[in-house]
């Protein structure tokens, strides 16, 4: 594929703004919601009856923090296969505890919890604000709101190296006792408020108890609420710093949340697109991408890869009343890429990498491999991949840990194995994954993308060639 830098660098800013709106799986659902609707699509709700039609496209939603959108085919019967990508909508990152109200030494500080596996010394002297939702009370009705205060509220200082001399030959902070953001100085508190806070959270009895006034007061101005009106919340620490081109060629995108807000919107983005024309009327499957919550902390939860919602979902769609075994006829024509990051090699680190599988920028998403099963990947599945990519001019490359390293894993094996369905494990390479500022290159926007739109466009005529008993 061959892609102008005008195309790689468009393809590139339009993902930034996707990135910085999306700062905790509920604002990336919004915005994928935003953009979908704007594209055509219909929301559904899980607690509804369906009406489907051919050739139309819809969306729906759980938990506010898992998303599925699908675009049925002209040509669709139940019985036919899913043309599917899946990814995930969550990041490691700090979040704020449901009493957190902490002072020490005369400063403010907001207790919170490690989510997922960051590479937490990347949150010292960053600039840090909050944003997730809360939950509201409007009179007698229970409200979901989302928040996001967009000036730097907290931080979490280094300690000087005058006092830890070894710093620079090891630093591993408590996870408990150094990971505290400071919010403000009880002085300052008292001159601004008259009256300074306590620490104690512990005998709280409602939600604006258990947090430090200060705090409550930004997200009750935010929210245009009163503090009673405060029912509970869930809020992501997120650095401020936006997502930017970087590199004297600008080719590179330095970034949070790559890890896998770039496979979202690479997912999603390729799916509307391939809604442009008109080959979904002439396609015989329901193409859909499946953006999934808590993939960080091992997807088991309701609005996880692990739970019922795809397979729900699916089954909803097969359902026929002349043909009772639609959906089991469904699965081994259906097909998913599992995408998510991939591991770049490191010019500073390259014996980490098995050295025949040295994924590097610009050429190509990354298809994933591992005989224990850590990756879904199959011989037939990497071979679909390939095809695909053939035809539309996408090059490819291949990555395998090596013996005497551990490997990470993805949704989909957990996919695989829950639906029978056959599923490719796929990535753009990235460095620095899971650092709270990640980076990666800008051309694997356009190429991901361009690889998923043909995936739905060209994968039942690939199916259909496909010989394997």
């Amino acid at each position: 594929m061959k892609s102008s830098t005008e195309a790689v660098q468009s393809a590139a800013k339009e993902f930034l703004q996707f990135v910085n709106k999306g700062v905790s799986p509920y604002h990336v659902v919004e915005e994928c919601k935003r953009r979908l609707l704007n594209a055509g699509f219909i929301e559904l709700k899980e607690s509804a009856q369906w009406d489907i039609k051919p050739s139309s496209k819809y969306f729906v939603t759980r938990n506010f923090s898992s998303l599925i959108a699908f675009a049925v085919g002209g040509g669709y019967q139940p019985g036919n296969g899913f043309s599917m990508i899946g990814a995930h909508t969550d990041s490691p990152c700090l979040r704020v505890k449901p009493r957190s109200k902490r002072t020490k030494q005369g400063c403010l500080q907001v207790g919170v919890e490690c989510y997922g596996g960051g590479i937490w010394n990347t949150w010292f002297d960053r600039d840090l604000t909050v944003a997730g939702r809360v939950m509201v009370k409007s009179g007698d009705k229970l409200l979901h709101q989302l928040v996001h205060v967009s000036g730097p509220l907290l931080r979490i200082p280094h300690l000087a190296i005058h006092l830890q001399r070894d710093i620079n030959d090891s630093f591993g902070p408590n996870k408990e006792n150094h990971l505290v953001p400071i919010l403000a100085t009880a002085v300052q508190e008292e001159l601004e408020t008259g009256s300074s806070s306590s620490g104690d959270a512990s005998s709280a009895t409602n939600t604006a108890e258990k947090h430090h006034p200060a705090l409550v007061k930004v997200l009750c101005s935010e929210l245009g609420v009163e503090p009673e009106a405060l029912l509970d919340f869930e809020l992501c620490l997120t650095d401020t710093q936006p997502a930017a081109l970087g590199g004297v060629y600008k080719e590179f995108i330095y970034s949070p949340r790559l890890d896998n807000l770039h496979s979202c919107y690479c997912a999603l983005q390729g799916l509307m697109e391939s809604c442009s024309g008109d080959t979904l009327d002439k396609d015989p499957n329901v193409r859909m991408i499946t953006l999934y919550d808590n993939e960080e902390v091992g997807s088991e939860s309701a609005q996880g890869a692990h739970s019922n919602l795809t397979e729900l979902i699916l089954s909803r769609l097969a359902t026929s009343s002349c043909n009772p075994t639609a959906f089991q006829q469904a699965a081994p024509l259906s097909f998913m890429i599992s995408a998510d990051m991939a591991h770049a090699v490191h010019p500073n680190y390259q014996e980490k990498h098995e050295e025949n599988h040295r994924p590097a920028f610009h050429k190509g998403p990354v298809i994933k491999f591992n005989s224990n099963q850590r990756y879904a990947t199959t011989a037939v599945t990497a071979s679909v991949v390939r095809e695909v990519a053939s035809q539309v001019g996408v090059p490819l490359q291949d990555v395998m840990v090596r013996n005497d390293s551990p490997c990470g894993s993805t949704i989909g094996p957990i996919l695989a194995a829950r639906l029978g369905v056959p599923v490719v494990d796929i990535g753009a390479p990235q460095l620095s994954m899971h650092s709270i500022r990640e980076m990666c290159c800008t051309s694997s926007v356009l190429q991901s993308t361009s690889l998923f739109k043909g995936f739905f466009e060209l994968f039942p005529s690939v199916r259909s060639r496909l010989v394997v008993e």
